[in-house]
């Protein structure tokens, strides 16, 4: 039997994350306006926001860790449905799927409220859950 991780905890862990992307972006806005030619900004602005969160996601959920920091801070993980460690492949479809449940309103992740495994629209698109982790 899995425990599956509740909105709350799921919701704090998104804060940490975000916080953490925030100041990885940040970074490299400041290193990029260092250089001749300015700060990142427009659809370059855009495309590094994307590209630093998918990074961020998809390679930590698909580590050993199988969470990012928010997660592993909240003591849960990301997994398939047999509660294995997930590909990079499955964590960018993840990735994907999460942009998708976000953008009506966030609307996507409401479901997680309701069902019994505790499942965003991008969980079930994705075929993961999110469990609490067993130590």
């Amino acid at each position: 039997m899995h425990n599956y991780s509740g909105f709350l905890r799921r919701f704090i862990a998104s804060i940490i994350d975000l916080f953490i992307i925030i100041v990885l972006v940040a970074f490299f806005q400041f290193i990029s306006g260092m250089r001749e030619g300015g700060v990142l900004g427009g659809p370059f602005f855009y495309i590094l926001v994307i590209l630093v969160s998918w990074n961020y996601f998809a390679y930590q959920e698909s580590s050993s860790r199988q969470g990012t920091v928010g997660k592993q801070a909240m003591n849960i993980i990301v997994t398939d449905l047999e509660g294995n460690r997930i590909s990079f492949d499955r964590a960018t479809k993840r990735f994907v799927a999460k942009i998708l449940a976000a953008l009506p309103l966030g609307a996507g992740f409401l479901p997680i409220l309701f069902n019994e495994k505790r499942q965003g629209i991008h969980d079930m698109l994705a075929k993961t859950l999110v469990l609490v982790r067993e130590d």
